[in-house]
């Protein structure tokens, strides 16, 4: 039951090493279209390897994840670092909240502050929630299984544990991405202490008996599904089949886990604007490399890409009967519609299509995402 602090202090000669790392970088030779698509351009990634090396500044993210308070657990053999932020509010309802790939506890720094203190943003002291944001195992400052049979169905467990051990007997969850697949899987194990779920990316297959009578939107995400299996999911078949392979370059070259992970936040982001696509245009250059850091500084390509080795082609659809929210955001790699959803979940209290966002809505929309977190479990409280 030891729930230990944790501060986020890096040793300096790991940030030595980085930028003697970036120095060394071997480049290979320019791709041979415009654009994005054979990968991530090499201009662009010199230029943001440049800044990594002369401009950006590690220790005003450090502190910036250290005003929330941070902490590590041992379940099941397995250290597991959160993020513990309680509310002001004396009635206030707990909240874990998970990310998945290429994510990590950096995609929730615009939103943890107004989610524990809405009177202070704001909003309502009825919306107030202690925040509960871990690190997936492999991820971050989390542990690194050691074993195979971390899925996201364990994974669900783990955090039901988790949410036992700080005292609380019933509680919210929400997640996208893996986390998404992760808040699903408390849906279906959790129910004797989950009160309901809100999910951004939620997953339903679609329903054979709609498939001569599809609404646009339903063609649309179709086609987009079929776009993302052509010519989005190479990332994916390779960390599904061989994520130790991967994880050698990625943790030998930071140039290399920065494109990696910078590739899909061009590809998942809604970041066109003026018909240029670019994530700079929905997101800064120090949250991109924010984000890279927490898989650059612990070493974790190999162990984060395991998730997909366990869990990526043994996808659980089974029903879900607890109160379930969602959210679809425009840009989203995979959406399902509210009739194919209703399928799969028998209590869907909550649905909206917003105008803008993509994969990582909570860093592109905080605003809207916080309201539809909000919106969703006001019909719980």
């Amino acid at each position: 039951m030891d729930i230990r602090p944790f501060t986020i202090a890096i040793d300096e000669t790991e940030l030595d090493d980085l930028r003697q790392r970036l120095r060394n970088t071997r480049w290979p030779d320019a791709e041979t279209c415009a654009g994005w698509e054979q990968g991530i351009p090499l201009q662009y990634s010199q230029e943001l390897a440049k800044y990594w090396l002369e401009d950006y500044d590690w220790r005003r993210c450090e502190a910036m994840l250290n005003r929330w308070d941070h902490y590590k657990t041992t379940i099941d053999d397995l250290d597991i670092h959160f993020i513990h932020q309680r509310s002001p509010e004396p009635n206030a309802r707990p909240l874990i909240i998970s990310h998945g790939w290429p994510g990590s506890i950096v995609e929730f720094h615009k939103i943890i502050d107004a989610l524990t203190d809405p009177v202070a943003h704001g909003g309502e002291a009825g919306d107030a929630f202690h925040v509960v944001a871990p690190s997936l195992p492999g991820y971050g400052f989390s542990g690194k299984p050691s074993s195979t049979g971390m899925s996201v169905e364990n994974i669900g467990r783990l955090w039901g544990k988790l949410m036992a051990r700080l005292g609380y007997d019933q509680y919210f969850a929400q997640g996208g991405d893996w986390g998404s697949m992760v808040t699903q899987a408390i849906g279906q194990t959790e129910t004797e202490h989950c009160v309901g779920i809100h999910v951004n990316m939620p997953i339903a297959a679609p329903d054979p008996d709609t498939m001569n009578d599809l609404t646009p939107n339903e063609q649309q995400a179709l086609a987009d599904l079929g776009h993302y299996n052509d010519w989005e999911s190479g990332y994916s078949k390779q960390q599904a089949t061989r994520p130790q392979s991967l994880g050698y370059g990625l943790a030998d070259s930071p140039v290399g886990q920065m494109t990696w992970v910078v590739e899909k936040f061009y590809a998942w982001t809604d970041c066109e604007q003026d018909g240029v696509k670019h994530p700079e245009n929905i997101l800064t250059r120090d949250e991109l490399l924010d984000n890279v850091m927490l898989y650059w500084l612990n070493n974790c390509a190999a162990s984060s890409a395991r998730l997909y080795w366990e869990s990526f082609n043994a996808a659980n659809l089974g029903p879900i009967d607890m109160p379930v929210g969602c959210s679809i955001f425009p840009r989203e790699i995979m959406r399902t519609s509210k009739r194919w959803a209703e399928k799969r979940f028998s209590k869907l209290i909550y649905w909206n299509e917003l105008e803008r966002g993509g994969h990582f809505a909570a860093m592109e929309q905080p605003e809207v995402f916080i309201e539809e977190v909000r919106a969703c479990f006001r019909l719980l409280r």
